[in-house]
């Protein structure tokens, strides 16, 4: 049996029913008790009136629902938003809310920081202080939909903002798991796009997930030598792994296996590595999305010209691979792809983190 006090926010529908039942209540409140949290996004326990009045004054004596503050709410240019969140034991993560795109998308973290250290992306320079729990994976999604007033209206999830989401596959998928519950926000796996540096034997459990969500490889180079270099994951898991994995990856009809690649000025952005990578991806269902760097401080390189990024996606246009440029959003507020950062990976605390973003 649980002992209390029990977050409510890490169970998933089954073991809120076995909790319940447990204390003496009815199976049946846990779906009310489910969708009063995730797809209301109620917390307060006197608020959910169609709950016995017995149960809700145990819940709020003996139960919490885990819920990540807002600390900081910065508004880009573009109408991208970015949040920071501060946990239950004072670290801080950011999450960003990126509009018509042409869908709502929200992007979340599922670690403070990140252990992979790729040479381009400033939270692989926070290092990894913790990985976040199922509740703090999929509270994110709840904050944020409240927060824009999406709570009742379709959107999308990316597991790409801070963290490597394999690296911490238990609490990612029980996440995945709460997000998809009828009784809450319903997301559909369609809807979910989780991006890898590519852990090969984490992929390989994915591929057995009955929930499977879209998968993006985030791959950046074309070359073991290249890869390891500003990928250092390369090291154990090369290239040849993880495309052998992703050829043996069960995709649904139609669907594709996005590869994602950062394009570095004078490193891997030349027309040589586009043909290495039309010819690493011969015989997957795939699409290149093409990335051109998002400039940083301490990030020791720099964005190719718009020409450049054009000639690498005509050349792989030309080998028939379906190719895009992503559009940077948020680069203004530093939330575009690789810019989230909690300053300097100690995992302050929430006031030194405001402290500091309101300088």
């Amino acid at each position: 049996m649980p002992t209390f006090p029990l977050d409510l926010a890490e169970l998933e529908p089954g073991e809120l029913e076995d909790a319940l039942e447990a204390r003496g209540h009815k199976r049946f409140h846990a779906r009310q008790l489910f969708r009063w949290i995730h797809r209301r996004g109620v917390t307060d326990f006197s608020a959910m009136t169609d709950l016995p009045q017995s149960l809700r004054d145990e819940l709020g004596r003996e139960c919490t629902v885990g819920t990540p503050v807002i600390v900081s709410d910065q508004l880009s240019s573009d109408g991208t938003r970015k949040v920071a969140l501060a946990l239950s034991d004072g670290q801080t993560i950011e999450a960003v809310f990126i509009p018509d795109t042409p869908s709502m998308t929200f992007c979340v973290s599922t670690q403070v920081g990140c252990a992979m250290s790729c040479a381009f992306c400033l939270t692989g320079r926070m290092g990894l202080a913790r990985h976040l729990t199922a509740g703090e994976i999929a509270s994110q999604v709840r904050v944020l939909a409240t927060l824009t007033g999406h709570l009742e209206t379709r959107f999308n999830i990316v597991l790409m903002g801070m963290g490597e989401p394999l690296h911490n596959y238990e609490h990612t998928m029980k996440a995945l798991r709460i997000l998809h519950a009828e009784a809450g926000l319903s997301v559909s796996p369609r809807r979910v796009t989780l991006s890898t540096v590519g852990i090969v034997p984490a992929l390989e459990r994915l591929a057995e997930e009955a929930l499977m969500p879209n998968l993006a490889i985030s791959l950046h180079a074309t070359t073991d030598a290249q890869r390891t270099a500003i990928v250092p994951p390369n090291r154990k898991y090369p290239l040849k792994a993880i495309l052998d994995a992703c050829r043996r990856f069960p995709l649904p009809k139609r669907s594709r296996i996005t590869f994602e690649y950062v394009l570095l000025a004078g490193v891997n952005d030349s027309l040589e590595d586009a043909q290495r990578l039309g010819t690493l991806l011969d015989g997957i269902r795939a699409k290149v999305n093409l990335i051109p760097l998002n400039p940083a401080p301490g990030i020791p390189f720099e964005r190719p010209s718009d020409r450049q990024v054009d000639a690498f996606a005509a050349a792989l246009a030309a080998r028939r691979i379906t190719v895009s440029v992503r559009k940077s959003r948020g680069r203004d507020i530093r939330a575009a792809c690789g810019q989230l950062i909690v300053d300097g990976g100690t995992g302050r605390s929430a006031a030194q983190q405001v402290a500091t973003l309101m300088r």
